[in-house]
C-alpha cells in the first residue's frame, strides 16, 4: 500500500466522527507490538512481510534488544472502506483516523499504560490464547474499567493452540470458550465490586432521608404539640423511605459488559501469522451458502448451535438426539484454519500438501502469486493465504470503527463520572463542562486539554530541524550543500600546501583562509548535532475547543483545585510554541488540533512535572490531573558521577528524567544523596541509561539498591529478662539532664488486626490531620483549607473521590479492632479515647496514648475540642512556673522521631503503642527570668529524652524487621519447574501457590520474595530455565521476618548445637548490619581493620 501522507491524515482530524482513539492493553509478550505492525503495515510505512519483526513502535534500542515495549508509543493510521447505508444502494467510501497508542505489558511500566488510558476512548485488550489470563490482564482490565473505556478483546496467538500445543478444532474451541469465560470473570468481579458499593450508598442515603424527615416531623410535633401527631411521624416516615429515596434500588443492567463473539466484540488472531477475524466475517462468508441470513448467523456461529448436515438446519443442543455434531464454530470456521496450517505448514515433514493448498485457494476464490506457490518457505505461503483471506488489519479496524466510539460519543458517555471525581466538581464552571461533555469544537469553545506525560525528544528530531521534502532537496539547499563543499575543500588543499611549502607563509595563508572561511561559513551547527539537546514535548488530548500555536492556556497542576484557583502558587499562563502529529518514531507539524484528538504539545517545559491539564481559563476550570498510577516506584538508588565536575549535569539529567518517566521520582537526601526512585530493576536499567545517553550525558556510576524496611516488635517467648526487673515490660523512667522533668513511659506491640487496620486507613488519617489543623488554627475546616493545610504540613491528602469515612466511624471501627484482639481488654478498652498522635510523619501505624491528661487528645469532635479549650483557658494555671501541658506538642514531635528513625537501623517503626504514664516537674526558684532562659533548654531536652526512652522500651521487647516484598507470578513448563524452585528458594522466597492451567503443559506458580533478594532474580529465572520462564513482580507489602537480630544461643541445647558462636547466619542482624553501613551507624563486631601490620591496598 502507498504511504499516506500526512496531510491527509491531518485532514480527517476535522471530522470527530470518524476519528477513533484506541490503546493497546495486554500482558508483556502477549503479542501487542506485533499486532500494531500490522496495522501499521496498512499505511505502507512498513513492509507486510516485516510485520511483527520489525516492531516499528519500540524506537529504543534497548527495546528492540529486549524484546519488550517500555514506553508507550503513538501513531496515527489511515483506513477506508466501502459501506452501505442500506442493502439495496450502491457502497461509499468511507476514511478514517486512527489515533493509535501502544502501551508496555511489563509491571515495572505499568505507568505508562496508566497515562496512555486516559487519553483515548477505546482499547484492544489482548491475551495470550495459551497463558490465558495473567497478572497484568487483570491490571489492564482494571484500568479500562476505572477510565469507562470501551474494551475490545482479541484472542491473540491461536497458531500456537496448532503448532505447540498440537489441539484439535474441537479442543482448541473448548480451550477459547473457558479462556472467554475467565475474562468475563474479571470483568464480573468488577461490576459486582461497584455494585455492592452502591448499593451501600444507596441504603446510607434511605437512612439519612428516613433520619431527616423524622427529626423534621418530630419538630413539628413539639412545635403544636398535638396528640395524634404519632401516626403522622410512622406515616410520613414510611412515605420517605419508600419514595423520597427514589423507590426501590435500580438494578444496573450488566449484559452489556461482557465479552462475547456474537456481539462482535470479540477477534480470534495470529498477529504473528498475519491474520484475523470476528464472527460477522464469517458470517457474510456463508450467508449465501447455507441461505441464512448474516443477523442471524452472527447470533448462533458462536455457542452450542449445531447444523443439520441434510437440511442445513440450525440445532440447539437439546435436539441433537445423540447425534455427535461439530459446533458450527468448530465446523465452519475453526476446520477450515487448521486445514489451512496443515496444507503450508504440515504434512509431508512441514513442507505442506500443493494439491490441498491449490484446492483451497479454488475454493476461497484467492490469487496467490506463483512465486509463493513455488516457494520453499512453508511460512512465506501460509502467511500469503492468510492476508489473502482472512487479512489481519482489516478485521481489527473495521472492528475498530464499528464497535469502538468516536471522541463525541464516548466523551459524552465518560466525562460525567470523571468530572464528578475530580477535584471540587461542584465548583466546575458550567460552560467548561457543558462544552467537554457535548463536544464543542467551535473557536468560542473554552480549550481544555489533558497532558498525561512529557516526552523527551532530540532536537535533531523535531520537524522544525528537518528537511522537508522526503529525500528531495530545494535548489537552495542544493546550492547551500555545494558551497560548504567547496569551502572544505579549498581548507583542505591551503592545509596541503602549507605542509608541502612547510614555510611561515604557507602556513599564514592556511590560517587567514581558514579564518577566512570560517567567518563565511559559522560553525555552530556541527556543535548543536554534537549536542543534540533534549526538548520535552507533552502528550496531551483535547477535550474542548481549539489549540492553535501561538494560543496562551493556563497550566493546572494535579494539586489545584476550583474551589481556590488563585492559590500559591498560582498556575502560569503559557504560549503555546507547537503542535505535533505523533507518527510513532517522527513528528509532523500542526498548525491547530481541534477537540477529540491526540497530540503532542510544546512550550510546556518547566511548568509541568509529569502530568496536568490545559484550560483557557483559570476560574472554574477542570483538574484532570488525577490519574491512579499502576505501580508505586519502591526502589532507590543513589547516583553520583564519576568526575565530581559533572554534578550540575547529573542534577539537571535527573530534573529531566523525572519530568519524562511517569514513574521515576528524584529525592535529595538529607544526607545529600541523590536519590532516584524506580519501579522496579528493570524499570531502573532503563532510566540509568538514559541518563548516561541522553538526559546528563556524563558517566554516572550507581550505589547499590536502598530496600525499605520497616521495625517493629513482638512478645516472643525466649525474650530476655526486662532491664529493670520492678517495672513492667517495656516501662522507662527517665529524667533530663538537668534533673527537672521526670518522665515515666511504657512501649507495647500494637495488636496485628490493629497495625492493618491503621495501615489500610492512611488517607482517612491524612485527612482528619488536616483537618484539626484548620481547626486549630482558626478555620471553618474546609477542603481547600485541609488541602492547603496538608501542603503547608508536607502530608498529602486523601485522593479525591475516595471513600472516606467520619471521624466517628473511625473511632467506632477502631475501637471494634481493639475488643477483637485477644489480650487483655483491660490495657486496649479506654485506648481510643486517649490516642493523642499517630506517627510516623503524624499518619503511621504507631499511637501515642496520654493517660496523664495533659496532651489534646487527636480523636475528639470539634465540640469536645471546644470545651476542652473553654475549661483550660477557664481554669488556674500558675504564672510562676512550667506544668506538663507545655511540654505536650514536644513529647509528641518527639514521639515522631522515634518513630521516624528505629533504634535497630534508623527506618520507620511500625505497630507500637507509646503510653505516657506521667510527667513529674521539680520545684525550681521564682524568678520569672529564669523560667524564660530555661525554657529553650528544657524544650531540647524534653525532646532528647522522650526519643531515647521510647528506643530503650523497643528493645526491651524482641525487636523485629519487616521485609518489603514482592509478589512474584511465574509461568513454567514442567521441564523447568525445579529449576524455578530452586532460583526462588535460593532466593529465600515462599511459594504460596501452584496451579496447572487446564489444557496446557504450563504451571502458574503464585510466591513472595523480599525486594532485598530480587535485583537479578529475573535474569537468573530466565538463564536457569533458558528463557523458558519470565517473572512479574508487584510490591506487595511489608511482612516480618521472624528472627530476632540480636539473638544469641543461650540455652543448653542452643548451645550444643550452634555453639558459643552461632553457627546458624542470623539473616535479620546480615539485613540489619548492611543499612546500618550505608547509613554510617556503628556495627557491633564488625572488623575496621585487617591485616595491620602488613603494607598493602584493599579493593573498596
Amino acid at each position: 500500500m502507498p504511504v499516506v501522507n500526512p496531510q491527509k491524515l491531518i485532514a480527517l482530524q476535522r471530522n470527530a466522527d470518524d476519528v477513533r482513539n484506541i490503546c493497546i492493553l495486554a500482558h508483556v509478550d502477549h503479542g501487542k507490538t506485533s499486532l500494531t505492525d500490522a496495522l501499521i503495515a496498512t499505511n505502507g510505512i512498513i513492509s507486510p512481510k516485516l510485520a511483527g519483526k520489525i516492531r516499528y513502535l519500540d524506537s529504543r534500542p534497548d527495546e528492540q534488544l529486549r524484546g519488550i515495549t517500555m514506553e508507550s508509543s503513538a501513531i496515527s493510521l489511515y483506513f477506508s472502506m466501502s459501506r452501505r447505508a442500506a442493502a439495496d444502494e450502491e457502497p461509499v467510501q468511507k476514511e478514517y483516523l486512527i489515533n493509535l497508542i501502544d502501551s508496555p505489558g511489563h509491571i515495572d511500566f505499568s505507568s505508562e499504560v496508566s497515562t496512555a488510558s486516559r487519553l483515548c476512548d477505546g482499547a484492544l485488550v489482548l491475551v495470550d490464547a495459551v497463558e490465558g489470563v495473567c497478572s497484568q490482564t487483570v491490571t489492564v482490565l482494571r484500568q479500562t474499567w476505572v477510565e469507562h473505556l470501551k474494551p475490545l478483546l482479541v484472542i491473540n496467538k491461536i497458531d500456537r493452540l496448532i503448532t505447540e500445543l498440537k489441539m484439535s478444532a474441537a479442543e482448541a474451541y473448548t480451550h477459547i470458550s473457558k479462556l472467554l469465560e475467565q475474562v468475563n470473570a474479571v470483568i464480573g468481579s468488577f461490576f459486582q465490586g461497584e455494585r455492592m458499593e452502591v448499593d451501600l450508598q444507596w441504603r446510607e442515603r434511605v437512612e439519612e432521608r428516613v433520619a431527616a424527615a423524622a427529626a423534621r416531623e418530630q419538630e413539628k410535633v413539639e412545635r403544636k404539640a398535638a396528640k395524634t401527631s404519632s401516626n403522622a411521624v410512622s406515616a410520613e416516615t414510611e412515605s420517605v423511605a419508600t419514595t423520597g429515596t427514589d423507590g426501590e434500588f435500580e438494578e444496573r443492567d450488566d449484559e452489556d459488559l461482557y465479552f462475547a463473539p456474537e456481539k462482535n466484540n470479540v477477534i480470534f488472531s495470529s498477529a504473528v501469522d498475519g491474520w484475523a477475524f470476528t464472527v460477522r466475517q464469517f458470517a457474510s462468508l456463508y450467508e449465501k451458502k447455507l441461505g441464512i441470513k448474516r443477523s442471524t448467523l452472527e447470533k448462533v456461529l458462536w455457542g452450542d448451535f449445531y447444523l443439520e448436515p441434510k437440511t442445513r438446519r440450525v440445532l440447539g443442543s437439546k435436539h441433537l438426539k445423540g447425534r455427535a455434531l461439530k459446533p458450527m464454530f468448530v465446523q465452519l470456521v475453526l476446520d477450515n484454519i487448521w486445514a489451512v496450517y496443515e496444507a503450508t505448514t504440515g504434512g509431508n515433514k512441514g513442507k505442506g500438501d500443493p494439491a490441498m493448498i491449490e484446492k483451497i485457494t479454488k475454493s476461497l476464490s484467492l490469487s496467490i502469486p506463483l512465486h509463493v506457490l513455488r516457494s520453499r518457505d512453508p511460512r512465506a505461503l501460509l502467511t500469503a493465504v492468510f492476508s489473502a483471506w482472512l487479512p489481519l488489519s482489516a478485521a481489527v479496524l473495521v472492528s475498530v470503527t464499528e464497535y469502538l466510539p468516536s471522541p463525541s460519543l464516548a466523551q459524552a458517555n465518560r466525562l460525567p463520572t470523571l468530572l464528578d471525581a475530580s477535584p471540587a466538581a461542584a465548583h466546575i464552571e458550567k460552560s467548561i463542562r457543558t462544552a467537554m461533555v457535548d463536544f464543542h469544537t467551535g473557536p468560542d469553545a473554552p480549550i481544555v486539554a489533558y497532558v498525561s506525560k512529557m516526552v523527551a525528544v532530540r532536537a535533531s528530531e523535531l520537524p522544525q530541524n528537518k528537511r522537508k521534502g522526503g529525500g528531495l532537496m530545494t535548489a537552495e539547499e542544493a546550492r547551500e550543500i555545494a558551497r560548504t563543499k567547496r569551502a572544505e575543500f579549498a581548507r583542505a588543499r591551503k592545509a596541503a600546501e602549507a605542509e608541502n611549502q612547510n614555510g611561515v607563509n604557507g602556513i599564514a595563508d592556511a590560517l587567514d583562509s581558514a579564518s577566512l572561511d570560517k567567518e563565511q561559513e559559522p560553525e555552530p551547527e556541527p556543535q548543536e548535532e554534537t549536542e543534540d539537546p533534549e526538548h520535552l514535548i507533552g502528550f496531551a488530548r483535547l477535550y474542548s475547543g481549539t489549540l492553535a500555536v501561538g494560543d496562551e492556556v493556563y497550566v493546572l497542576p494535579p494539586k489545584y483545585s476550583p474551589s481556590n484557583p488563585h492559590a500559591a502558587p498560582e498556575p502560569p499562563k503559557v504560549v503555546v510554541t507547537g503542535l505535533y502529529l505523533m507518527m510513532g518514531r517522527g513528528l509532523e507539524s500542526l498548525t491547530s488540533v481541534p477537540a477529540g484528538v491526540v497530540f503532542g504539545i510544546a512550550g510546556l517545559e518547566g511548568h509541568i512535572l509529569k502530568s496536568g491539564t490545559l484550560c483557557s481559563q483559570l476560574e472554574g476550570a477542570v483538574n484532570l490531573a488525577g490519574v491512579n498510577m499502576g505501580s508505586q516506584p519502591i526502589v532507590r538508588v543513589a547516583l553520583e558521577p564519576v568526575s565530581p565536575g559533572d554534578l550540575d549535569k547529573m542534577i539537571h539529567g535527573m530534573r529531566m528524567l523525572e519530568q519524562s518517566d511517569p514513574c521515576a521520582v528524584y529525592e535529595v537526601l538529607e544526607s545529600g544523596e541523590h536519590v532516584i526512585l524506580t519501579a522496579g530493576e528493570l524499570h531502573l536499567e532503563r532510566c540509568l541509561k538514559d541518563l548516561r545517553e541522553r538526559f546528563a550525558r556524563c558517566d554516572i556510576q550507581a550505589g547499590e539498591p536502598i530496600v525499605p524496611y520497616r521495625e517493629s516488635i513482638v512478645s516472643a517467648a525466649e525474650m530476655a529478662a526486662p532491664k529493670d526487673k520492678s517495672l513492667p515490660r517495656g516501662t522507662v523512667v527517665s529524667v533530663t539532664t538537668s534533673k527537672h522533668i521526670t518522665i515515666r513511659l511504657r512501649v507495647r506491640p500494637l495488636p496485628a488486626a490493629v497495625t492493618d487496620f491503621l495501615e489500610s486507613n492512611v488517607g482517612l488519617i491524612r485527612q482528619l490531620y488536616a483537618e484539626r489543623k484548620a481547626r486549630e488554627t482558626g478555620k471553618h475546616g474546609t477542603v481547600e483549607d485541609v488541602e492547603e493545610t496538608a501542603e503547608h504540613e508536607d502530608i498529602d491528602t486523601a485522593p479525591h473521590g475516595a471513600n472516606l469515612i467520619s471521624m466517628i466511624d473511625f473511632k467506632e471501627k477502631l475501637q471494634d479492632t481493639f475488643a477483637e484482639t485477644t489480650s487483655s481488654s483491660e490495657t486496649w478498652s479506654t485506648v481510643v479515647d486517649k490516642i493523642t498522635a499517630f506517627g510516623p510523619r503524624r499518619i503511621g501505624s504507631n499511637i501515642l496514648v496520654d493517660t496523664t491528661g495533659n496532651c489534646e487528645k487527636f480523636l475528639q469532635e470539634e465540640q469536645q475540642a471546644h470545651q476542652l479549650e473553654s475549661n483550660t483557658d477557664n481554669g488556674t494555671q500558675p504564672s510562676d512556673g512550667f506544668t506538663a501541658k507545655d511540654f505536650s506538642d514536644k513529647i509528641s514531635y518527639a514521639f515522631q522521631l522515634a518513630t521516624a528513625q528505629g533504634p535497630l537501623c534508623g527506618e520507620p517503626c511500625q505497630g507500637l503503642a507509646v503510653f505516657l504514664e506521667e510527667v513529674t516537674i521539680a520545684a525550681t526558684s521564682d524568678d520569672e527570668s529564669s523560667f524564660r532562659d530555661m525554657s529553650g533548654r528544657l524544650t531540647g531536652e524534653v525532646i532528647k529524652t522522650v526519643r531515647d526512652s521510647i528506643r530503650q522500651g523497643f528493645l526491651d521487647w524482641s525487636p523485629r524487621l519487616l521485609l518489603a516484598m514482592y509478589s512474584c507470578e511465574i509461568q513454567a513448563s514442567t521441564e523447568v519447574l525445579g529449576r524455578v524452585y530452586g532460583v526462588i528458594t535460593r532466593r529465600r522466597g515462599r511459594i504460596v501457590s501452584e496451579s496447572l492451567k487446564e489444557g496446557t503443559p504450563f504451571f502458574t506458580i503464585l510466591s513472595v520474595l523480599p525486594v532485598a533478594e530480587s535485583f537479578g532474580f529475573s535474569e537468573e529465572i530466565r538463564k536457569r530455565t533458558s528463557g523458558a520462564a519470565s517473572p512479574q513482580l508487584v510490591f506487595q507489602g511489608f511482612e516480618m521476618l521472624d528472627e530476632d537480630p540480636f539473638w544469641v544461643p543461650f540455652t543448653e541445647d542452643e548451645l550444643e548445637d550452634l555453639g558459643e558462636l552461632a553457627d546458624k547466619e542470623n539473616v535479620a542482624k546480615r539485613y540489619m548490619d548492611k543499612v546500618r553501613v550505608r547509613k554510617g551507624l556503628p556495627v557491633k563486631g564488625r572488623k575496621l581493620v585487617r591485616d595491620a601490620e602488613k603494607q598493602k591496598t584493599l579493593k573498596r
